[in-house]
């Protein structure tokens, strides 16, 4: 890890963007706190305090970036999207594929504002965590966030107070319940909020769910971009009836949505989990029956090889709808999976090609945890959500300088570097940056007869205590 004797060449390319969405002094903070998640492996708000030797300040005017400034936002996104929108290569293009994930933000320990006991699918255990919820965009050259929000776990109280306000009726036995099994008493009251939330705004101003939270981001987006429906793509969680119900009939959009082998398929004979149903397909077709054909695609530049089953069927609660079963293995080896779409004329490639594109969604997940998405230390909840935009900040501006052919030409100017490839081989170049610059600083502070031990001292400070 090399301490900042200045801004990295990328900070103050980009800066400008952000000029109007802060305060002359805000702006400097804005460019420590980037600068620090690009480069720094303590990605803290002391870690990077740390690491900005170049502009040493109290620790305090970074933090109060984070909770106090007058930051908005929604300003903050629109210019992170105006840098990848200025760029042809990163622009939304017709051909692009909106995708809606979320992930767990882990942490050890519950002081944290807004954190939950959630359910980590990855080690099969209940952690604490906060929950974003992001809708992505990728198309074949990039893909980046678009819009983003942290969940907030349900308010029992308030719940209680705008249930009892609505005037719907509670089972005396369940409100007994209150006192003897809070547990089991906020599993009622979130029944009820489930079967009722849409009879009542109250209800759904007391409680948003991930659901309600994932509709809400795709209803700004088409709101911001009415001409540009692209079709959207997401898991198994968020493929509920009504949630598809909305996406068709409030938002006009295209999905493709996924099925777990345990869900139904209706025919003839009655109803039958999806698994079953994929067996006897494979059966058959093992059996000297095309039921399964070669298909191919094209994903990000590389032609990707399925084994398909398209076929429209009826699903309860869905109604009609096109599946698709997948296997990737010729022999039929591995386990299937399973895609539907409204679009009951697309056929196999298609619904394929674009439920493909919810994988850069996860990548995001990932790199953006290197990126620093769960290591902050705030405990304030507003605080947190402005920690994820400025991680999308930094996000964004790898995914930019991809395809910057004038920032191209400043590092090759400056450093004799070539800056191509992903995100985190810019990372590396960058990183490179700071080292020259501190070389330089040393060649500097020699020349005009200053002791080694003076000019390096405060880098050796900040390194010591990263």
């Amino acid at each position: 890890m090399i301490p900042l004797s200045e801004y990295p060449e990328l900070v103050d390319h980009y800066a400008p963007y952000f000029a109007e969405v802060f305060s002359p002094d805000a702006l400097i903070e804005f460019k420590r706190y980037v600068s620090g998640l690009i480069v720094s492996e303590n990605k803290t708000v002391a870690g990077i305090n740390r690491l900005c030797v170049m502009e040493s300040r109290n620790q305090s005017s970074l933090n109060r970036l984070l909770t106090e400034s007058p930051l908005s936002l929604k300003d903050l996104n629109a210019r992170r999207l105006a840098v990848l929108e200025d760029i042809p290569e990163t622009q939304h293009k017709r051909e692009g594929v909106l995708s809606l994930d979320d992930t767990l933000l882990q942490h050890y320990g519950q002081h944290f504002e807004g954190i939950a006991k959630l359910y980590d699918h990855v080690s099969g255990a209940y952690v604490w965590a906060h929950d974003l919820v992001t809708l992505h965009y990728s198309d074949n050259q990039t893909d980046y966030p678009l819009l983003f929000e942290l969940w907030k776990p349900l308010d029992v109280a308030q719940l209680e107070a705008c249930v009892r306000a609505t005037g719907i009726k509670m089972q005396a036995a369940k409100e007994a319940l209150k006192e003897t099994d809070p547990v089991k008493w906020r599993v009622y009251l979130q029944s009820l909020w489930q079967r009722r939330h849409k009879q009542y705004s109250q209800l759904e101003q007391a409680y948003e769910s991930k659901i309600l939270i994932g509709q809400r981001l795709l209803c700004d987006w088409v709101s911001e971009h009415p001409q540009l429906k692209l079709p959207v793509t997401f898991d198994s969680w968020f493929t509920q009836p009504d949630f598809c119900r909305y996406l068709v009939q409030d938002l006009g959009l295209s999905y493709v949505g996924t099925l777990n082998a345990s869900d139904k398929i209706k025919l003839k004979t009655g109803e039958q989990e999806l698994g079953t149903f994929a067996e006897h397909l494979k059966q058959e077709h093992l059996q000297a029956t095309a039921v399964f054909r070669r298909i191919k695609i094209t994903y990000k530049g590389e032609t990707e090889i399925y084994y398909s089953y398209c076929n429209t069927h009826r699903f309860p609660g869905f109604g009609k709808q096109r599946l698709v079963i997948n296997y990737r293995e010729a022999d039929l080896s591995d386990a299937p999976v399973f895609y539907v779409s409204n679009r009951l004329t697309w056929q196999a490639p298609g619904i394929t090609r674009l439920r493909r594109h919810r994988w850069p969604v996860e990548v995001y997940h990932e790199e953006g945890k290197a990126e620093g998405l769960d290591q902050y230390q705030l405990r304030e909840f507003d605080a947190i959500q402005r920690h994820v935009a400025l991680v999308a900040v930094v996000y964004s501006l790898l995914r930019a300088a991809q395809y910057d052919s004038r920032l191209h030409r400043q590092f090759q100017r400056k450093f004799k570097i070539t800056l191509d490839g992903h995100p985190a081989a810019i990372r590396r170049v960058v990183s490179a940056q700071s080292l020259w610059n501190l070389a330089l600083l040393i060649h500097v502070g020699l020349s005009q007869q200053q002791p080694l031990r003076s000019i390096l001292a405060p880098y050796i400070h900040a390194v010591a205590h990263a």
